[in-house]
């Protein structure tokens, strides 16, 4: 038996989405689709193949939509019903099933950091979970990205951050790691700094929306309430450090699409499109013709 077997997710969606507007001006950017699924379907689905059975949504105002889309419609289902069309009715249904699903608020947007917070209450003191943030998508429909984290950290019994390589001029855009590569992708890290300056950033190795962490963390962002500002997922990282614990990351395999950006969302869009066996053909004829036509 696996010790702290990991079966809850938190799901931070509290974020106002505005890079997006006015598309999300009246609804949450995690629920914009990427062909026919919204982002966080897919997010959710990613961690049910990995094992999950829990998931917890950290939401603010506005995001009714998402609690109403993982709940069962019974005026929609009735219709599906009345009109024969078993294979949207089964679609539709299995959401509700994919996993239990609770919703905690976060009342004022006081960082990502305190948005895990707000759910601690649903995790037993001694739990670790997975934490996945609404924007990245990895295509990987072999070896799910949040799976890819929890054998590292069956390996290892401590925290795991997604890694993905950029190019150095990107790097200050994300929080960048310093480490030791101790397997083929697994990195013990050494240090951890949010957002550097394309000079002073250690590696071109940064840490994307997904994380496993442990007791601890909560440990560290408990004590981050006392800062001044916002409450960083990122200082709990860095304190873990400065501590001497443990704290390893990995090099995602797999696409990512940056949904959280309106270039990373069409990409997104079009890379799944191009699976999907509705509309894969006619794409790819329609991208041929304008290309073409450039």
């Amino acid at each position: 038996m696996i010790k702290n077997k990991i079966t809850k997710a938190i799901m931070p969606v509290a974020g106002f989405g505005t890079r997006f507007l006015p598309a999300t001006k009246a609804q949450p950017k995690e629920m914009l689709p990427v062909v026919d699924k919204p982002v966080i379907q897919y997010l959710v689905e990613e961690a049910v193949t990995a094992g999950i059975k829990e998931i917890i949504f950290v939401t603010g105002r506005g995001k009714r939509a998402i609690e109403d889309h993982f709940d069962s419609s019974f005026e929609l289902e009735h219709t599906l019903v009345e009109k024969h069309k078993k294979d949207l009715l089964k679609a539709v249904k299995n959401i509700s099933h994919l996993a239990k699903f609770s919703y905690v608020r976060q009342p004022k947007p006081l960082g990502d950091g305190d948005a895990i917070m707000r759910a601690r209450h649903l995790v037993y003191p001694h739990e670790t979970v997975a934490v996945l943030f609404g924007d990245d998508l990895v295509d990987n429909k072999k070896r799910p990205a949040i799976k890819q984290l929890i054998d590292v950290y069956y390996k290892y019994s401590d925290p795991v951050i997604a890694l993905m390589s950029v190019p150095k001029k990107e790097v200050h855009r994300f929080g960048v790691i310093k480490g030791i590569k101790v397997d083929k992708r697994t990195y013990e890290i050494k240090k951890f700094v949010e957002k550097p300056s394309t000079d002073k950033a250690p590696s071109n190795l940064v840490a994307v929306g997904k994380y496993i962490i442990t007791p601890e963390i909560f440990d560290k962002l408990e004590k981050s309430k006392n800062d001044k500002g916002e409450i960083r997922l990122a200082n709990a990282f860095i304190r873990m450090l400065k501590d001497n614990k443990p704290l390893y990351g990995y090099e995602l395999e797999g696409q990512r699409y940056d949904c959280g950006d309106k270039f990373g969302f069409i990409k997104a869009t079009l890379q799944m499109g191009l699976k999907h066996p509705e509309i894969k053909k006619d794409l790819i004829s329609y991208l041929k013709k304008i290309t073409k036509d450039l």
